[in-house]
Formats: structure tokens, sequence, C-alpha cells
């Protein structure tokens, strides 16, 4: 897919944008979680010592690099890097299950960045391009620990439900369309 069809999605104040990873924002988004996160915080575990290793960068690479071919790919699963102004903050990521009509998604900021609304805003975003994927529910997995999670879900409608004899919390949102972009005066 050309750079130019790949997925965009803008914030209706146009502060935050999601841009399907490709190799120019796959080492922004590296440079990113190892400076400003924790390998188990962005990433799926790899055996090894702590750290960003060698190993885990590549490993990195790689998952992001599987997942370039997008929703329509055999993998069924899309990255995003989350952009704020002009800066790459964290990653997002959609993927299909349950078939056509569910899609589970999951985030990371750097630590830098959580706590400024910024998380509630991809949210929002990603639940706009499951809407045009066709999905009809959004699912998503994290801990009662976790508050900015817990925030940013609640601020979108998730319904959240506590597992039982666990920490575990699950999301259940509906994708939605965004609103459309302020028209402003000057443009009148």
């Amino acid at each position: 897919m050309a750079d130019d069809e790949r997925e965009r999605e803008t914030d209706v104040d146009g502060k935050v944008l999601l841009h399907q990873v490709d190799e120019d924002t796959l080492e922004e988004l590296l440079a990113v979680a190892v400076g400003d996160a924790d390998p188990e915080d962005v990433m799926p575990p790899v055996p090894g010592p702590p750290g960003w290793t060698t190993e885990r960068q590549d490993a990195f690479r790689s998952w992001h690099r599987a997942r370039r071919p997008g929703l329509a790919g055999p993998l069924r699963e899309s990255t995003f890097a989350i952009i704020h102004q002009g800066k790459v903050v964290g990653s997002g990521r959609l993927a299909f299950r349950e078939g056509q009509e569910v899609l589970e998604t999951g985030m990371w900021l750097a630590r830098s960045q959580r706590g400024r609304g910024i998380g509630t805003r991809a949210l929002r975003m990603l639940l706009h391009v499951a809407a045009k994927a066709g999905a009809r529910s959004v699912v998503a997995d994290t801990t009662a620990r976790n508050k900015a999670a817990l925030v940013a879900l609640q601020r979108n409608g998730a319904t959240l439900i506590a597992i039982q004899d666990s920490i575990d919390v699950h999301a259940e949102l509906v994708p939605t369309e965004l609103p459309p972009a302020p028209v402003s005066r000057a443009s009148t």
C-alpha cells in the first residue's frame, strides 16, 4: 500500500493524529519507547535480560512491520503512531476478533505524555477507524490499577466489566463516527 493510501485520522481540533506505522514512524516510535517507556508496557514479552536490548528493539520493529498490511492483511491487525503536536508520543492498535464485527484495541503513551487527554483523543479516533472498518463493537482489556486507561475508556463511553477474582477489567465500546471539524469564521 502506498504511503498516501495509509490510514490517517486527525481529531477535530487537529492536536492528535493517528498515522498507520510505516518505516519512518516506526523508528520514531521505537525512539520514544526506548527513551520514555518500559518494554513490557509497549510490546509482547521477549526472553532475555530486562531493558531495551538489541533483541528487544529488533522484536519491536518486527512486530510492527508484520502488521503493516493493516486490517485487510493476514494478521488482520494494524498499528498506528499517535502523534501529538507533530511528535510521535505512543502507539495504538486495532485487531479483528470474532470475524469482522469485533475489533480489539490497545495503546500506550510515553510516560511524559500521560495525563494530558491524548489517550482519550486517540481512542476516539481508533473508534472512528473501527466504524469505517465495519466493526459493531470494540473491546479492550486493562487492569484496575491503570487509572489513565480507565478514564480514557469511560470518556469514550465504555462499559467496564471487572473480571472476577482478578485485577483485570474488560471494556466494551461502540465504534463511532467523528463529528465534523468545526468551521472557522474566517472560512465562512
